[in-house]
């Protein structure tokens, strides 16, 4: 996939790697639709980009990924404001397991829902062109993360999410391509982090969780996700970890 001109759907958009992913993406010549609950910060960040790569390349969308029709209406939008969508990256997480329900429907819900309007606005079967979701997993993914483990039960689900929809059955009807990309710990991580557990006693757990990764810039990740979004195999699963490149890493399952 040539990114030029394409257009990009980004939830968690207005901060941090999701704002990185809507820069990386402008830089390869494509459109992005900014969507986030933080109307100030996503405007904000909608301007700045504007500025910088065109007004006319650059939307934002509030979206909150726990309402379904405001998730709808987003897609709605960027149908009416670029004719299209090529791309969808369901980025939006919260990571604090104080606040765990809205962790589980952000984080997995929110992809689940994301997945399922991609897929809608997106497929051939309805229309559309075809496509390819980046499903935005974790290193916890494959690597369980014990001072936040229901943080981790939302991102070991999406790659079963990732793998199912991506599997051949869903992609010959609908031409959408569905990818997980684990990041490994990412540098706006160290900060605050303590706030996220439940215990004080999952700091100790967070050390043993993060001994021997080194944080990653969310410049890097954003370069790394671009030949994945370009060629990856839809239903493929691909971890960012240590700064080194995009690895496809295998799916365990039980032969029956």
């Amino acid at each position: 996939m040539d990114l030029t001109d394409k257009v990009a759907l980004v939830t968690g958009a207005a901060t941090g790697l999701g704002r990185t992913f809507c820069e990386e993406i402008l830089r390869h010549g494509g459109k992005v639709s900014i969507c986030d609950l933080d109307s100030d910060a996503g405007e904000h960040t909608a301007d700045e980009l504007g500025q910088t790569f065109g007004k006319e390349r650059v939307l934002f969308c509030h979206c909150d990924v726990t309402d379904y029709s405001q998730y709808e209406e987003a897609f709605q939008t960027t149908m009416t404001e670029f004719d299209n969508i090529h791309i969808v990256i369901n980025n939006a997480e919260i990571w604090n397991d104080k606040f765990w329900e809205l962790e589980v429907d952000v984080n997995l819900n929110g992809t689940i829902r994301g997945t399922l309007l991609a897929q809608r606005f997106m497929g051939r079967n309805n229309g559309g062109s075809g496509g390819v979701v980046i499903n935005i997993g974790s290193v916890t993914s494959v690597r369980p993360q014990i001072s936040t483990p229901i943080y981790s039960a939302t991102k070991h689900a999406i790659l079963a999410l990732s793998r199912s929809c991506g599997d051949a059955y869903h992609y010959n009807l609908t031409g959408v391509r569905v990818i997980a990309v684990c990041p490994a710990l990412l540098e706006n991580a160290m900060t605050s982090h303590s706030k996220r557990f439940k215990s004080p006693n999952h700091e100790k757990a967070w050390q043993l969780d993060v001994k021997g990764l080194m944080p990653q810039k969310l410049e890097h990740v954003a370069k790394c996700v671009i030949p994945v979004i370009k060629d990856a195999a839809s239903g493929s699963i691909w971890l960012i970890a240590n700064g080194k490149s995009a690895k496809e890493i295998p799916y365990s399952a039980v032969q029956l």
